[in-house]
């Protein structure tokens, strides 16, 4: 007899949902990836049913053989991820090379907007140059993959910043001041904190010819796995060529960007 469920279930790696007239055409591997898919996020054995939308029988027996591989154990009356899910989503972040992962959607986004592009991270109280892709612009810009610039006068810096409470961002002025790299550069802490604001509201922000004069940036966050702000991207062009009006009429281009690196990296977007 063809099992049925009473409501919609996931479709496994689209995130679309299953009519439950449809879900009895699943295959077996199709309802263990549900199952499991739920069981990660979800430990009461109802609210696993309910997520799935598989029926009880179905969804008890798989949840049996994930625990029997260790893909899931229970614990506390409930279900949690395994050492097998934990080793293996260990071993695959481990492998990830952002430089490589990022570079199809760095190379698009360029033909997009026609103007130098990076990639950046976090590495301790400065931003570092994972990735540059150029233009066909005549000129390039003066930085360079592995340099470090400080994080508030960057674009990606403030990106990363934006994510952090007053009490974090106090603890790095007192730490690291705030150099100042240009005659437009943030040398106070209530300006950062306004900065940092407006960042987190417009969902970018901008370079002002802060780290170096006559270049202008806007960045965007990237999230990863984590849920956390660890790189940032950017788009980059000179003060010249681009008013502030026109780097904004590239910021849908470039959120997309980053989103689509977010999902890339396992990451949440906002």
């Amino acid at each position: 007899m063809t099992e049925s469920a009473s409501t919609p279930a996931p479709d496994p790696g689209t995130g679309r949902t299953v009519a439950p007239q449809d879900a009895g055409m699943l295959s077996a591997s199709e309802k263990t990836l549900i199952v499991l898919e739920a069981a990660m996020t979800h430990d009461r054995f109802s609210e696993i049913v309910a997520a799935t939308g598989l029926p009880k029988a179905t969804v008890h027996r798989i949840l049996a053989t994930l625990v029997d591989h260790e893909f899931v154990v229970v614990s506390d009356g409930g279900y949690v991820p395994g050492p097998r899910v934990l080793s293996l989503a260990g071993q695959a972040y481990e492998r990830i090379d952002i430089s490589r992962l990022v570079r199809p959607y760095i190379d698009e986004l360029v033909e997009r907007v026609h103007c130098t592009v990076h990639v950046g991270t976090r590495s301790g109280d400065e931003m570092v140059y994972l990735v540059r892709t150029d233009s066909d612009k005549p000129y390039r810009m003066p930085s360079r993959v592995g340099a470090s610039i400080p994080l508030h006068t960057s674009a990606i810096g403030k990106t990363i910043l934006a994510e952090e409470d007053d009490d974090a961002i106090q603890r790095l002025v007192a730490r690291a001041g705030l150099p100042q790299r240009t005659a437009r550069s943030i040398v106070t802490i209530e300006h950062l904190r306004r900065e940092l604001a407006d960042v987190r509201e417009r969902g970018f922000a901008f370079d002002r010819e802060e780290n170096v004069p006559g270049v202008v940036c806007i960045g965007a966050p990237i999230r990863d796995h984590t849920g956390h702000t660890n790189y940032g991207l950017s788009i980059s062009s000179l003060a010249l060529e681009h008013t502030e009006e026109q780097l904004v009429a590239m910021s849908d281009d470039l959120l997309r960007t980053a989103a689509a690196i977010t999902r890339a990296l396992g990451g949440a977007t906002r």
